[in-house]
């Protein structure tokens, strides 16, 4: 029997798509591979904070040990630098101001003791511990931030130095328990902090400054009740003075207060440095659904909610030392609701007890540290976090170092960019092809002018792109036999990306 009209013409252009599809995948194919594997465009380059702090309080990090020489020192510095090159980190927060004393020359305060043993006493031979982190760090891509204790004024048994503001102005310091402690509510104890912040923008080439939660002094028990922090003098003036907040709020005040002047006082120095902070990982018990513990804004008289609302910080790293399974701390939980108080323009990277791998009592083992990498990937962006501290990483606690190069750091990544009105984007380098008795490799011709801090480098081989990243004083990149193009392209300090260069290996 003839099949109806329609029922013919609806076959005929089901076979006409099904002949016009065949041969157009037909034609893709011939024509992808007449197309050299070289011309595909790579990926865009991965982008993750990768921080460190570096504690040199107690010699908790560097020095090892007081008392070492200029060329021991120098040596564990490269020693943690090449380490972290090693492991693709990008930034190191560096420890300079831990108790009003530096581990940098400064007429304002002492040298620390952690250097030699004796606080006001430098290393010998002299030279600048602070300028040779920066220039060393600098040399293999990664960023130094200065980290700054803003009220701790002294901890342990050696004795303040004669220059040390608790010897030359005792009336700005407090004693508290086995501290002595800056007064926030002391004005003149306040600019002190801001003339070292000053000092250090001025006189180093900063990728940033960072604070910590060291306002007021976590509360110490004395029987029935916390010991009262005894600032009864500036607290007295304050009322004098017409003052009419209560003790806790105008503590507070003194707070926020601080925080917005190092904020304005980067701004208006160098706003192209970041400026970071790193406080107590709740905000207030409740806040976040589930979370107990500590408040730090009745307890030391931080409001890291208001800084963030006032967008007083460039990025943010609450200190989440709590496993994925700690309900009543969940770091997943505690992650959704700091990103959720921070405006789009404060960057979100948590603090990541990794030395709590070494916990006697409670260790993590190296799976919690990359979960928590991974948490962070899928729920900020961009992504980022830093480790507590170096010790761990160093030590390579229960196999850390291989947990992160076999998974979350099996590949390079650029640091987010911070673009400010006074950063612009390096030129495009210029690229050519050498070949050595060695093999071949890449050479960059930069311009004069050159911002380049890292370079971004993309190589094809087997028709797969691998990416990595060089420091900017590299002018050679070896290739490998097998490398079948290159793409480069210029990264600066704050890393905006040049146009990119290609090169084809014949």
């Amino acid at each position: 029997m003839k099949k109806p009209f329609l029922i013919r013409w609806i076959s005929c252009l089901e076979m006409r798509y099904w002949f016009i599809l065949a041969v157009s995948l037909a034609v893709q194919t011939v024509f992808i591979a007449a197309v050299p594997a070289q011309m595909y465009e790579p990926p865009a380059a991965p982008r993750e904070f990768r921080g460190v702090w570096v504690a040199t309080l107690d010699n908790i990090d560097w020095p090892s040990k007081k008392g070492l020489s200029t060329d021991e020192q120098q040596s564990e510095v490269i020693r943690i630098l090449e380490l972290l090159k090693h492991l693709k980190l990008n930034a190191v927060i560096l420890q300079v101001r831990s108790a009003a004393d530096a581990i940098y020359p400064t007429p304002l305060e002492p040298w620390s003791v952690s250097l030699t043993g004796q606080q006001g006493r430098g290393p010998s031979p002299a030279y600048d511990p602070l300028k040779f982190w920066i220039r060393e760090a600098h040399a293999r891509g990664i960023e130094l931030h200065a980290w700054l204790n803003p009220c701790r004024a002294h901890i342990g048994k050696s004795p303040p130095a004669a220059s040390h503001i608790s010897r030359q102005h005792p009336e700005l310091v407090k004693s508290y328990g086995k501290f002595l402690w800056l007064d926030p509510g002391e004005p003149a104890a306040m600019d002190r902090t801001i003339a070292v912040l000053e000092d250090l923008l001025q006189r180093y080439d900063l990728d940033a400054v960072h604070i910590d939660d060291y306002f007021y002094p976590y509360p110490i028990p004395s029987g029935d009740r916390d010991l009262p922090f005894p600032d009864d003098t500036s607290w007295n003036r304050y009322l004098q003075t017409g003052g009419t907040l209560s003790r806790a709020d105008w503590r507070r005040e003194n707070v926020n207060r601080l925080v917005e002047r190092i904020h304005t006082t980067v701004r208006r120095m160098k706003p192209q440095v970041r400026f970071g902070i790193s406080p107590f990982g709740i905000g207030r018990p409740g806040t976040a659904p589930g979370i107990s513990g500590f408040d730090q804004y009745a307890g030391i008289y931080a409001d890291p909610a208001l800084w963030l609302r006032h967008g007083w910080c460039d990025y943010f790293s609450p200190q989440l030392y709590w496993s994925v399974d700690q309900k009543a701390q969940s770091f997943p939980v505690l992650l959704d609701y700091w990103k959720s108080a921070a405006p789009a323009s404060t960057c979100v990277w948590p603090g990541l007890f990794t030395s709590r791998l070494d916990d006697e009592k409670r260790p993590y083992d190296a799976a919690e540290i990359v979960k928590q990498i991974k948490i962070c990937r899928d729920r900020i962006q961009p992504p980022g976090h830093l480790h507590f501290s170096l010790r761990a990483l160093q030590k390579n606690s229960q196999g850390i170092q291989e947990a992160l190069k076999t998974s979350v750091y099996a590949e390079h990544a650029l640091a987010p960019p911070f673009p400010s009105r006074q950063s612009k984007a390096p030129p495009s380098p210029s690229i050519r092809l050498s070949r050595t008795p060695e093999g071949a490799a890449i050479e960059i011709s930069p311009s004069v002018s050159d911002p380049t801090f890292v370079y971004a480098l993309w190589t094809l081989q087997q028709g797969r792109w691998t990416f990595q990243t060089h420091p900017g004083i590299s002018r050679e990149f070896r290739l490998s036999s097998t490398t079948q193009a290159v793409v480069v392209s210029a990264v600066s300090r704050q890393g905006l990306e040049s146009d990119r260069a290609r090169l084809e290996i014949p």
